[in-house]
């Protein structure tokens, strides 16, 4: 049995009275870590706050959660903001069980302002004008980091008896053994990112779909939400998904389009405007992405500009989509002149990626979405390029535990380098283009139509190593290496028969703007990227000719 009892949760869903009223009934201890700062401190929170700064007032907490979580047979109430810092969760994940109150910023502001004569004192981060509107801003910043927790219990409608025999309720599920231990596993994300504007979840395993309704009440999520997928995902993943949200009690409508990349248009985007429109769907609903790359550019666009921000979830069924995609926020439509023209960045409110997905395609795209994860292994991450090159047979076989230990470990590279670089301002998101200059170029004179595009970045991936060892900045022998293991995994490593000038033309049109210049990302050594814009023209003429001959 759990030693400990935590609950977390935004100021006002009844942390204290609850966590009280549930330590009385069990003979247990109660802390509440706000009355333990205080008590600490000699004065309250809000004199704290004034007169040592937020910082001070973070670090008492911290040794309050840290005291009272060493405690055995407790119920610990903590403070709105105590979960979001790494110690404290650990401190509280490894000490007992986590579950979350949880209310919307209406009643959230409701109760507070019943209690207005405490706001001030206990929750300086709260007071000065426009409450409500500094509930939302501060719960969506938090709201990732609440669905740590083990269970969610919405108290909006209860009474704070009701939510203590809730509460209670999901303890005796861990207690008596009723919650399965690889479920809950599933519950835990694999990693928080951090971007600048947001912070959400990432969950990576397998069958996460079934619980797909858990993991949107756990990031307080209700519903409606508004499910955008294809006419092959359908048919493949969308009855299971529908299924799951429906168990939890989460209604649910569907947009399906057409498969394939004419569906990425502003034409397409309108008609699901008019469709969400139709339903009335509003900024406190959720639309969810159901599909490879295309569905996660289309519907995260429509997300961001659809009443000015719907929350989205991205549920990647591609490895690409998963490794890529899914994470960083870039969301766009197509235009008859140009790809990804007209678009946002969004971060999505979760990522959730079922590994059972991958069992549904064909080896060539699973093949064009492990290039994306060969390349973050080259660009940044050596060990992960060298567990992947031992373990290329498992991976093709999609053995369970290595195919979720590189795919997160993938992911989180990606992750990284979008907190470090959201809106590619500092140069450290170009790093993810390594391969994609002579990929996309060769996209655009194929039209499109002969390459995924993973195999388009496996053969830039080739030529961007050759130009770095004719640079002398990369081994002949490690360049080989590189290029064996993109063979290993049926990638190609040239495209002859595509007109190389044409290819030049259309990297020339994907320049930035201002310098005019190809921004090249080329290798230093496997793990190392390094950006240059100083490459011979003849070097890049000699480089495409061998890749298009």
């Amino acid at each position: 049995m759990p030693n400990n009892l935590i609950l977390t949760g935004f100021s006002g869903t009844g942390k204290s009275q609850v966590g009280l009223i549930i330590a009385q009934l069990w003979g247990w201890d109660f802390f509440d870590t706000d009355d333990e700062v205080t008590l600490a401190a000699g004065k309250s929170i809000a004199d704290i706050f004034e007169q040592d700064g937020e910082a001070h007032f973070r670090h008492l907490e911290r040794q309050a959660v840290a005291s009272a979580c060493n405690s055995s047979r407790a119920v610990v109430s903590t403070g709105g903001g105590s979960i979001v810092d790494p110690d404290n969760y650990r401190t509280m994940i490894t000490s007992g069980v986590i579950i979350c109150l949880e209310a919307t910023p209406e009643t959230i502001t409701r109760r507070l302002q019943e209690s207005s004569d405490q706001v001030s004192d206990l929750r300086p981060l709260l007071t000065g004008p426009d409450m409500i509107q500094r509930i939302r801003g501060l719960k969506t910043q938090r709201q990732a980091y609440y669905g740590l927790a083990k269970h969610t219990v919405h108290t909006d409608k209860l009474t704070l008896e009701e939510v203590a025999q809730e509460v209670y309720a999901r303890w005796q599920e861990i207690a008596h053994g009723a919650t399965n231990e690889g479920a809950s596993e599933k519950l835990s994300p694999a990693f928080v990112v951090e971007a600048p504007s947001a912070s959400y979840p990432v969950f990576v395993d397998w069958g996460l779909q079934d619980h797909i309704g858990k993991f949107l009440l756990g990031i307080g999520i209700r519903g409606p939400v508004y499910v955008i997928t294809d006419s092959n995902v359908f048919g493949l993943h969308h009855g299971q998904v529908q299924r799951a949200l429906e168990a939890t009690g989460i209604e649910a409508h569907t947009f399906t389009v057409p498969a394939g990349e004419a569906s990425k248009s502003l034409a397409m985007a309108e008609s699901i405007f008019g469709w969400l429109a139709e339903r009335r769907c509003e900024r406190s609903h959720a639309i969810i992405a159901l599909g490879g790359g295309m569905i996660g550019d289309l519907t995260g666009f429509v997300a961001a500009t659809f009443l000015r921000g719907v929350p989205v979830i991205q549920v990647p069924t591609s490895l690409a989509a998963m490794v890529d995609a899914s994470i960083g926020g870039k969301t766009a439509v197509n235009l008859s002149v140009g790809k990804n023209l007209v678009g946002a960045f969004y971060q999505p409110s979760m990522v959730l990626a079922d590994l059972d997905t991958l069992k549904t395609l064909p080896a060539r795209e699973l093949a064009s979405g492990w290039a994306e994860a060969i390349k973050h292994g080259l660009i940044l991450d050596a060990s992960l390029f060298r567990l992947i090159e031992e373990r290329v047979e498992s991976l093709l076989k999609l053995e369970p535990e290595i195919t979720v230990e590189v795919i997160r470990r993938s992911m989180a590279i990606k992750a990284k380098v979008v907190e470090e670089d959201e809106k590619e301002t500092t140069g450290k998101r170009i790093l993810l283009n390594y391969g994609h200059t002579i990929g996309h170029g060769l996209e655009a004179a194929t039209h499109y139509t002969e390459l995924l595009h993973g195999e388009a970045v496996s053969v830039g991936i080739v030529g961007a190593g050759e130009m770095s060892q004719k640079m002398g900045l990369l081994s002949r022998e490690e360049l080989e290496r590189h290029t064996k293991m993109l063979q290993r995994f049926g990638l190609p490593i040239s495209y002859p028969g595509v007109n190389p000038h044409s290819v030049l033309k259309a990297m020339e049109l994907d320049k930035k703007a201002a310098s005019k210049v190809i921004n090249w990302v080329l290798l230093q050594e496997t793990g190392r990227a390094t950006v240059r814009s100083d490459v011979d023209e003849e070097l890049v003429q000699q480089t495409l000719n061998d890749l298009c001959r």
